[in-house]
């Protein structure tokens, strides 16, 4: 019940992704928000109020006009009688009267007269996201303190259309409304981080590439927990299948040369904690064609090259960070290869796992770490990911307040 006792009010805009206001407010109530909502009439064209209705078990506002709901000036009401207003799907339209200060319906005078905190979910088609005018309303909001959750890249609903442009999932953006609403202690605060995530792919031909098993739930979960107190955090990925945390910038990449130029690019930071499974090998030089079995040859031959070492770069970096945290995936001989990692590298600790096939810690759901330091070896229990990642996290925070 993260969301216990706390209102949401949900404006619904006109676009396919209505359809997932429907689950977004079943993700709310189950944690215990109530859930207030809005909806314009091109929502009404994709969902109904009845369906809206029967899951928020209450009223549906649609009308600015409407006789029954306006006796006590209902627009201003709505507005203030909330602890936050979460926009979902936000049309390229509704941002653009959003940023203008336009009030002629019901949701848009309801933006303008608010004094609560905004987070808006966009959902329209790549080439509307990618316009320069919708660019420069996201900016203007973004300066007004509008905060965004997505959008992100797939496949749109009309055919062969595909980008970035649709409604971040309920899931994310019920995780990015959590961090909105969380009142703990943020010892973080004013600080910036950059975590590194997932695998590297390093391309042999356009259809093979050298990778690990990496699943980046581990470093993802780092990143979510480091915002949760508070820093800047900007998450540099690898090619992963799950959600990008909520209130983090994230940085996708492919190759661990891209990974390293980001990481770079994000520098000055205070904190840097190094996650990815970066491959310590690439081919020299990819094939720009797939690279064909002949029969009666034997296999291609392929030429490694070493891959830069992004832990060991920024450790020694004239903007080193203030705190640098390494990673030590093994499968043998665990905390000396730890310990000679740390020494090598200049990083101030090292989280030390035994990532063997038998353990299930590449890929899965638990993680059972030793934090190696100058100072000894540190032993963990054994933890869910995200139970590593708070302890880790609230550890870099200790470290922080300490150092200053």
């Amino acid at each position: 019940m993260t969301l216990s006792g706390k209102r949401i009010l949900l404006i619904i805009s006109g676009g396919i992704a209505a359809y997932k206001s429907l689950d977004l407010i079943r993700r709310l109530r189950e944690r215990g928000a109530e859930v207030r909502p809005v909806m314009t009439a091109g929502a009404q064209e994709f969902v109904t109020p009845l369906a809206v209705g029967a899951l928020s078990s209450g009223h549906v506002y649609t009308d600015l006009f409407s006789r029954e709901d306006e006796q006590d000036v209902g627009h201003i009401r709505l507005a203030r009688d909330c602890d936050l207003i979460c926009v979902a799907p936000a049309t390229a339209d509704l941002m653009a009267k959003m940023a203008n200060g336009l009030a002629g319906d019901l949701a848009s005078t309801v933006l303008l007269a608010t004094n609560k905190p905004v987070l808006v979910a966009p959902a329209m088609n790549p080439a509307m996201w990618s316009h320069a005018a919708t660019r420069r309303n996201v900016e203007m909001l973004r300066q007004d303190g509008i905060r965004f959750i997505g959008p992100m890249s797939g496949e749109m609903a009309e055919s062969n259309e595909a980008g970035e442009g649709r409604m971040a999932e309920p899931l994310q953006i019920v995780a990015a409304i959590e961090a909105l609403m969380d009142d703990a202690p943020k010892p973080l605060a004013g600080r910036t981080a950059i975590v590194t995530s997932g695998p590297t792919h390093e391309p042999i031909d356009p259809v093979r590439y050298i990778a690990n098993r990496s699943s980046g739930k581990q470093g993802h979960a780092i990143a979510a927990h480091l915002a949760r107190l508070g820093a800047q955090v900007t998450l540099v990925s690898g090619p992963v299948t799950i959600p990008d945390p909520a209130g983090v910038n994230v940085i996708h990449v492919e190759s661990a040369r891209e990974m390293l130029d980001a990481v770079t690019n994000a520098l000055p930071a205070d904190i840097a904690v190094f996650v990815a499974a970066v491959a310590d090998w690439r081919v020299s030089a990819s094939a720009d064609n797939k690279i064909k079995k002949k029969e009666g040859e034997g296999p291609a031959p392929l030429e490694l090259t070493e891959n830069p070492d992004i832990l060991r770069t920024i450790g020694h970096h004239q903007n080193r960070p203030q705190l640098v945290v390494g990673f030590a995936a093994e499968t043998a001989d665990v905390i000396s290869n730890a310990q000679a990692k740390l020494a090598r590298k200049g990083a101030d600790f090292i989280v030390a796992n035994d990532v063997s096939p038998e353990t299930g810690i590449m890929g899965g759901d638990r993680n059972r770490v030793r934090i190696v330091s100058k100072d000894g070896v540190e032993d963990w229990p054994d933890l869910s990911k995200d139970e590593t990642a708070a302890r880790l996290a609230a550890r870099i925070a200790k470290f922080i307040a300490d150092w200053d």
